[in-house]
């Protein structure tokens, strides 16, 4: 049996997440994972066991963080060889004559070049140390995964390469677009290992399975490929990653990346064995393709703008608006993620000519790169006259940051401010950076109240109020609502003068809504967002944490694209926009992808029914 044989003729399912269902039989996230290997092998184990009776054809060693370096944030830095041995041996243990492939992971050391250098440390004998060990624990082959630099996986393997030929997997993580952080393209970085005779090459985590299955569809490469995408994008909850993604979705996109030419697909995190079960059904009725080549489009650059015109008169704040009886009309336009600032500008203009009165900017949702919205929101507010709603997320900054960023919002006097907890890190297109999460949403809130009275929240003063409105978030679409209503509580109590929900697609629960909020004594906008094609239903609903789309809106949107879909996800939209107009005093309209005609003919609407 030879893994690299059967993987020219057949597509092969590999395991999912180890780290995922430690965490779920208790084990809390600081725990060093890769010492249960010797503390409590029969969970390991056990896990392993799970993988293969779900039809996983290679499983992966515990043995991921199993270095020198990462281990010494363990105190374990001189247990290496015997981790990765007693790693090694369990999984073929799990294996044996069963017809399973055991991969010995590594992963990243977690430093850079740099911070090696200052330290001592030598990356390709640290590698060289961990290799060395599983190999002597007979795995069948090495994967690297979950390299964000190439330079670093080129290290690994050459430390491979001088320890034994046994197969090689090279697993990088990048953006949705095909880049790695540095902004090398994916395409490159596959000739750079194909060329350092890296025998599979492949992509795991950041991206959930329709991202991976897009990045995978337009990639121009040859051989054999590997791709273990996320179960979507997690949500965190009291210290844990919760994913949404169903083993049935799961399946459909990894049959269809087979379909484009991957031979080996498995799951990283947020999957278990479920959606490995359900992959591998899926799997016996396929046939690998051959990954064509394909153009390659290149990087546009376009100059930013340089001067800021116009002047700004303040405008009335939301809540003014809704005191004098005004229908309010939100919506929102996500900050671009690159340079090319037209289409958005062109986008707000036509938005607020639409009757839009405010445009609220998302502070890198999804903890994905964009234009600072602190930026975009005082060119808005000072050339176009557009009253700007910012968020400001938890994620990015510390409290001094924070504070900072609200002190800029008042000199610029941009008043509207919606804290946010924000998106972790490690789901975003720089999975490397640190989630600062210094304070929550709701100490945000009362920081900001702190700030209006004149001092920070260290108790100086700031010589000044800082006059902002901050609003608050709410998840209807939750299945406990009593305890998202009794954050929204909190919320309010910590000084929330508004709130703005994630998008509903469904008039009842627009309605029990209004029921539940009836007695808060702030107002309430609701979210509607304007589906483009079935595709973007289904992603939403199983990738995207916080939305629930009804199973009954998404068999009407199924097989939709093009003209119709947006006809039909305007129809749904205008349903859910007019039932939320009868029970409150304005509408939070959300812009899919830049996509803003579709708000545009949404604002007209709204304006037309009050």
């Amino acid at each position: 049996m030879d893994l690299l044989d059967e993987l020219q003729n057949r597509v092969l399912p590999a395991d999912g997440a180890m780290g995922t269902l430690l965490m779920e039989r208790g084990i809390p996230l600081e725990q060093c994972f890769e010492e249960l290997s010797l503390s409590d092998p029969a969970l390991v184990k056990g896990i392993h066991e799970e993988y293969i009776a779900a039809g996983a054809r290679l499983i992966e060693t515990n043995s991921f963080g199993a270095n020198s370096v990462r281990l010494a944030k363990h105190r374990l830095e001189h247990r290496v060889v015997e981790i990765n041995g007693a790693a090694a041996w369990l999984a073929r243990t799990a294996a044996h004559g069963k017809g399973v492939y055991v991969a010995g992971s590594i992963g990243p050391l977690g430093i850079s070049a740099e911070q090696a250098g200052e330290r001592g440390i030598n990356r390709t004998a640290v590698f060289a140390e961990q290799m060395g060990a599983l190999l002597d624990g007979g795995i069948d082959v090495i994967q690297l995964e979950t390299f964000l630099n190439l330079n670093e996986m080129l290290l690994a393997l050459e430390a491979k390469h001088s320890l034994s030929d046994c197969p090689v997997i090279c697993s990088l993580s990048c953006n949705e677009e095909g880049r790695l952080p540095g902004g090398m393209p994916l395409a490159d970085a596959f000739l750079k290992l194909r060329a350092a005779k890296a025998d599979v090459v492949g992509v795991n985590c950041v991206n959930g399975p329709q991202a991976m299955l897009r990045l995978f569809e337009r990639l121009p490469v040859e051989g054999v490929v590997s791709a273990s995408p996320n179960a979507g994008y997690p949500q965190y909850h009291e210290g844990r990653f919760l994913y949404s993604t169903t083993p049935d979705y799961f399946a459909q996109a990894a049959s269809r990346l087979a379909q484009s030419g991957v031979r080996l697909v498995g799951g990283c995190c947020g999957t278990g064995p479920r959606h490995i079960a359900a992959m591998a059904v899926a799997f016996k009725k396929l046939s690998p393709v051959a990954v064509g080549e394909m153009p390659r489009t290149p990087l546009e650059v376009v100059a930013p703008e340089k001067t800021l015109q116009g002047t700004h008169t303040e405008r009335p704040t939301i809540l003014e608006l809704m005191k004098r009886g005004d229908t309010v009309v939100v919506t929102e336009l996500d900050p671009p993620k690159t340079l090319e600032l037209e289409k958005f500008y062109t986008g707000a203009r036509a938005l607020r000519d639409a009757g839009s009165d405010l445009i609220t900017l998302a502070d890198n949702s999804l903890a994905i790169l964009r234009v600072s919205n602190l930026a975009i929101a005082a060119i808005l507010q000072q050339r176009f006259q557009i009253t700007p709603l910012v968020h400001l997320s938890c994620r990015d900054r510390n409290v001094i940051g924070l504070q900072s960023e609200l002190l800029g919002m008042a000199a610029l006097g941009i008043r509207h401010v919606l804290p946010l907890t924000g998106d972790p890190a490690k789901v975003g297109d720089h999975p490397g950076a640190t989630s600062v999460y210094d304070v929550t949403s709701i100490e945000l809130i009362r920081i900001i109240g702190q700030l209006n009275l004149g001092l920070n929240a260290g108790g100086k003063s700031i010589k000044e109020g800082a006059r902002l409105v901050v609003g608050c978030t709410f998840n209807p679409n939750a299945k406990n609502l009593d305890a998202q209503l009794q954050r929204l509580e909190r919320k309010i109590a910590a000084g929330a003068q508004y709130v703005m929900t994630q998008p509903l697609f469904d008039t009842r629960l627009v309605e029990e809504t209004a029921r539940r909020t009836k007695g808060l004594g702030v107002p309430v906008l609701i979210g509607v967002w304007p589906l483009l094609n079935g595709r973007q239903a289904e992603f939403l609903h199983n990738e995207v944490p916080g939305i629930v789309i009804p199973e009954s809106v998404r068999t009407a949107m199924r097989g939709k694209e093009g003209t119709d879909g947006r006809s039909g996800g305007m129809m749904i939209a205008k349903d859910v926009c007019r039932s939320v107009l009868d029970h409150f005093p304005g509408v939070y309209l959300i812009t899919p992808f830049l996509v803003y005609e579709t708000t545009v003919e949404l604002a007209h609407f709204a304006r037309a029914e009050k």
